[in-house]
């Protein structure tokens, strides 16, 4: 398999996995059927910048999107694209766009649709895992 094709396979599993927070390198390189380190350099070689920061534009893309669209919390957006700490999301995205997210959203919001029910947003995004336990059920008092 020549180098581009085997570099193409990793990108586009980045392209359809970008959610998952435990997509990793070594992931990503197997897909390439490369070593970690090789991977580092074939990728940026041939697309101009890491994995790791093809992997990060990917999902600030796709909180821009859920930001001008979903009426989720930052924090949910944030989990919601693959990343584990608010913090470092706060950051990349305000390199990348200049703004804090919250800054983006209120820049961006009210100029199209109404923003879209955090539950079908969550939903749609794959928020609700399968299998995972639903909250508890809170009654209003009565006897138990």
């Amino acid at each position: 398999m020549d180098k581009m094709r085997q570099l193409r396979l990793a990108k586009d599993a980045m392209d359809r996995d970008w959610a998952d927070p435990g997509l990793d390198l070594e992931t990503v390189a197997a897909h390439a059927g490369y070593s970690r380190y090789h991977f580092i350099r074939a990728f940026s070689e041939a697309y101009g910048e890491t994995p790791g920061q093809y992997l990060t534009h990917r999902r600030i893309e796709r909180a821009e999107e859920m930001l001008r669209t979903a009426n989720l919390s930052v924090t949910e957006i944030c989990h919601l694209v693959g990343f584990s700490s608010v913090g470092t999301f706060s950051a990349r995205f305000k390199a990348r766009t200049g703004l804090t997210p919250r800054e983006y959203r209120t820049r961006h919001v009210g100029r199209g649709a109404a923003l879209i029910p955090g539950c079908y947003a969550m939903l749609w995004a794959g928020g609700f895992r399968p299998g995972a336990e639903p909250p508890p059920q809170r009654n209003s008092g009565e006897a138990r």
